[in-house]
């Protein structure tokens, strides 16, 4: 794991040293989540990281002869020939 000495500023924003940034992919304007445990510790994840995770978890649940894009667009063509 890497350390870095970071300081929070007078209105509470800490600068992201930019060669985490860069390692990381993180962009200007970009979506984070940030969790605090129990211990204190804040974990700041990209939101792009916490929505590949979760797609991943429920993925497990769907077989592998279920596709979803294929069953939204029977469901959505059925209800449009029912109107």
């Amino acid at each position: 794991m890497n350390e870095h000495h970071v300081s929070m500023a007078a209105n509470g924003r800490i600068v992201v040293p930019s060669q985490v940034r860069v390692s990381l992919g993180m962009e200007k304007g970009g979506g984070f989540v940030m969790t605090v445990d129990d211990s204190g510790t804040i974990h700041l994840e990209p939101l792009r990281n916490v929505i590949a995770r979760i797609q991943d978890e429920v993925r497990t649940y769907i077989p592998d002869t279920v596709d979803l894009v294929d069953d939204l667009s029977a469901d959505r063509r059925q209800q449009a020939a029912d109107e």
